[in-house]
């Protein structure tokens, strides 16, 4: 996310409290992965989540979200083929929502698959009235079970906006502080606490001050590498 910021303001200072704090799903595929896919798939069209390094970004036609993948795939009705990587889940979840078969890639995010069926299964008893909202990173089985599929800010959209007062959460367990402080009239349940991911963690608050302090980690995208992924960052944003 540092470099999509680089990419897009490459006229101001991109810092990162901790270089390690990154994604282990964006390390699943790499720029040339992406190119013998192409290759294999000439005539298709590379849409690619914005969990990806910026050398794979420079790869894609397209960027997406887990909020407008789906909308990305639709505005791609001329495109015989698609490639979508690097998330086989949210592969299978717009591939369902669109009706368009996908050219997935064996990506995932490893705190998201930590969420089971059982674990919905489970909640549910305990809390039978509550709304199950679960992220299309998940596992199909368990976004099979849920009542609505959602992103992490479409979650705090729909907490605040629909009448129900108590929700099983199916994302990162770090997620629940923040719903819980916006709507305080209401319960929010981890679908499993298992759901931590500890990339993200590594950021705290005494880490931000010292990345302020001392203004580094900077987060610098080179410019032939910039040039090229910003083009699929911005037909993304045309789209939406």
């Amino acid at each position: 996310m540092a470099e999509t910021a680089s990419i897009l303001s490459p006229d101001k200072k991109v810092i990162v409290p901790d270089v390690l704090a990154g994604c282990p799903m964006a390390n699943m595929i790499t720029a040339a992965d992406v190119r013998r896919l192409k290759k294999e798939h000439p005539d298709a069209a590379v849409v690619g989540y914005v969990n990806t390094s910026a050398e794979v970004k420079a790869e894609l036609d397209y960027c997406c979200t887990s909020t407008n993948a789906v909308a990305v795939v639709n505005a791609l009705k001329d495109k015989k083929e698609i490639i979508f990587i690097p998330d086989k889940y949210l592969a299978d979840y717009t591939s369902k929502q669109t009706g368009r078969k996908l050219i997935s890639w064996n990506g995932y995010c490893p705190t998201h698959v930590k969420i089971l069926p059982e674990d919905i299964n489970r909640e549910r008893k305990f809390h039978p009235f509550a709304k199950v909202m679960v992220h299309p990173e998940c596992l199909s089985a368990v976004v099979a079970l849920a009542d609505v599929v959602l992103s992490t800010s479409q979650m705090g959209k729909y907490a605040k906006e629909t009448e129900a007062k108590e929700f099983i959460v199916g994302t990162e367990v770090g997620i629940i502080y923040r719903l819980k402080k916006d709507n305080p009239g209401k319960e929010f349940y981890t679908a499993s606490e298992r759901a931590i991911c500890p990339n993200m963690k590594r950021t705290t608050q005494e880490k931000i001050l010292w990345a302020l302090e001392e203004m580094k980690e900077e987060v610098r995208v080179p410019e032939d590498i910039r040039q090229r992924a910003r083009k699929a960052l911005d037909r993304m944003l045309e789209i939406i």
